[in-house]
């Protein structure tokens, strides 16, 4: 039941506001006020209250075959009670934990909703992990259930535990042995009539992510009942959506970014979340679907954004109203061709598993180029000095003030204290990322404070580097790392991979530096090339630490500025 003052109207008061100033930013930030409930459960007190009588898509699914599947709010409230009430009688109760595993299908919607009003806590896992990295999870996460696609059931095969095993099979396959088969849910009767066994405390845990593992070994990030569903009202603001609205995220499930823009943003504002299922990138395909389906808002990786432009853009018929870029800083070439093509400008946002969206491009506001924006509604944001560890800086860490009891933001890394209390030293949660502010308030990604380095005494930062480098029609992608020199201490490197139509070698080299001289001050400009793929987490981000560490043993591969002088 919705009472006055009860969580649900808490938090639809809260969105309301922000959909009322969607492109007022400064009225947005300065009168927003995050919803604070003492207990809330998003599934109950928000999903299943909009779902109530609602025949709009809350759900719709095309296959690269052209096979697809809409679900309605109403329908998909009636499925997850179904979903929990099996689980329940599986043995899954409240604080469990539950590994799940399936790909964009609609299971997956289903038991997160399940989950969630089970209160048992959900660590998301992408399909692409292999056994090492399955039994990291089991282990650390201590996951008492997994739920996984049939065709990854082999993969617990040497994965230790004693935890239940259910598999999430297609239609008229059979059951994997050994394993319970989700199709149970819907064919043996069971009853869509699910009562919570009690309270959902707003601090009780929710999700367990493990981070990419950039740079060491993944972290586990922990979020609560409100941290990820309400603080992902700063994101529904920053992409723009509206009730009514179809927005297609592009992001393998498993990543938080799944679950900040196909899950809570798009419903939290009660639109449609639209996946197109490919097993590879096609540019002309993807388009095709986006204009059947009537997208109204895109969101993409720079990975993606980098191979649309590769085609004709003017495919898509009617472009979306809302675009925007995460996962990485985007660069302003890609920005400025899809102006060009569809009209609409790309608006960078920055956040991580560990927050909801802290800075961001949101509608209405003056775009800068080159930059992310301002603080989001909700979340005071502080550069933090790289010396004296003091806000204020023109250009430092960006942080959070902790003062401000931001929402948004995780508990912190699970069963790490000592990382956790590293991590919210002095006041402020500290993200290891530079940046800069101007004289407006906005901010501009520099890097993260690990991969910024000195050269000659100059302070290069990676990511300007290789915007640079993407303005030349031959580089597809780009990352510069620093390398030994024995003057200047370090020199910019950057491995290259190319565009179509062009070739690796001396002639390409010399292209690019002479681009390089073109574009960048004396300082900055690249002294050393190398082309070839770039390691990858499986989340799609590079691994800067390996290029690092090839660049430190030497590589009889890579082209120097002075040999083409």
């Amino acid at each position: 039941m919705t009472t006055a003052n009860g969580p649900t109207q808490q938090f639809r008061t809260a969105r309301d506001f922000l959909l009322q100033h969607a492109q007022d930013y400064e009225t947005a930030y300065e009168g927003f006020a995050w919803p604070r409930p003492d207990r809330f459960n998003w599934a109950l007190d928000w999903f299943d209250v909009i779902a109530e009588g609602n025949g709009r898509t809350a759900l719709h699914i095309v296959e690269e075959d052209g096979r697809e599947i809409t679900i309605s709010y109403g329908e998909m409230s009636v499925r997850s009670d179904q979903v929990a009430n099996w689980l329940r009688a599986q043995g899954v109760g409240a604080g469990d934990r539950i590994l799940l595993m399936l790909g964009n299908q609609q299971e997956l919607w289903m038991t997160m909703l399940a989950a969630m009003k089970l209160r048992a806590v959900v660590i998301p896992a992408t399909p692409l992990l292999g056994s090492a990295d399955l039994r990291d999870r089991i282990e650390r996460g201590r996951a008492a259930h997994v739920i996984v696609r049939a065709e990854d059931a082999a993969k617990f095969d040497d994965v230790p535990g004693d935890y239940t095993r259910i598999a999430v099979k297609d239609a008229g396959a059979d059951p994997v042995p050994g394993w319970l088969d989700f199709d149970d849910v819907f064919t043996s009767g069971t009853s869509a009539d699910f009562e919570p066994d009690g309270d959902t405390r707003a601090d009780d845990a929710l999700l367990l992510y493990f981070t990419s593992g950039t740079t060491a070994r993944p972290k586990l990030v922990e979020h609560t009942h409100v941290s990820y569903p309400v603080g992902h009202l700063a994101t529904m603001y920053w992409i723009g959506l509206r009730p009514g609205d179809v927005h297609l995220n592009i992001s393998s499930p498993g990543w938080a970014k799944h679950a900040w823009s196909n899950f809570f943003a798009p419903w939290n504002a009660e639109a449609t979340v639209f996946l197109y299922n490919y097993t590879r990138f096609d540019a002309g395909r993807l388009m095709a679907a986006m204009d059947r389906a009537g997208v109204t808002s895109f969101c993409a990786p720079p990975t993606v954004w980098r191979m649309l432009i590769q085609a004709d853009l003017t495919q898509l018929r009617t472009p979306p109203r809302e675009v925007v870029a995460a996962g990485e800083p985007l660069n302003p070439e890609v920005i400025e061709q899809v102006k060009r093509a569809w009209g609409v400008t790309i608006r960078d946002g920055f956040g991580q598993t560990e927050t909801a969206v802290q800075v961001s491009n949101s509608p209405g506001q003056l775009l800068k180029s080159g930059s992310m924006g301002r603080p989001s509604p909700g979340f005071k944001v502080e550069l933090l000095d790289p010396v004296t560890g003091r806000p204020g800086a023109d250009e430092g860490e960006i942080s959070l003030d902790l003062s401000a009891h931001p929402v948004g933001l995780m508990v912190g890394y699970h069963g790490d204290p000592e990382r956790t209390a590293e991590a919210m030293a002095g006041g402020y949660y500290r993200t290891g990322d530079i940046g800069s502010r101007d004289e407006d308030g906005y901010l501009t990604y520099v890097g993260r404070a690990d991969d910024v380095f000195k050269a000659s005494d100059y302070k290069i930062s990676p990511f300007e580097l290789e915007s640079a480098l993407l303005e030349h029609e031959a580089v597809a992608e780009a990352a510069v790392v620093p390398a030994p020199d024995e003057l200047r201490l370090a020199v910019p490197k950057a491995y290259v991979v190319l565009a179509e139509g062009y070739e690796p070698g001396p002639d390409t080299a010399k292209l690019l530096f002479e681009h390089s001289r073109a574009v960048l001050a004396p300082y900055k400009r690249l002294r050393r090339i190398e082309f070839g793929e770039l390691p990858k987490t499986v989340s799609g981000k590079i691994r800067r630490i390996e290029l690092r560490e090839a660049t430190a043993k030497g590589s009889a591969a890579e082209y120097r500025e002075e040999d083409f002088r």
